[in-house]
């Protein structure tokens, strides 16, 4: 019986684990994509007038 509730809560500390590791990288992958900001299509040109 020990055996099976070293397993279970193992088996939860796991889960958590994961669900913690996965919001850290959600929340890492938001702040990078909210400082990135658009540039633009390629390289911008000075305008010029003629």
């Amino acid at each position: 019986m020990l055996i099976y509730m070293l397993a279970t809560a193992m088996t939860v500390a796991m889960l958590i684990a994961t669900v913690f590791g996965l919001h850290q990288e959600a929340q890492r992958i938001r702040v990078k994509a909210n400082t990135k900001r658009f540039e633009g299509f390629g390289p911008r040109k000075p305008y010029r007038h003629y």
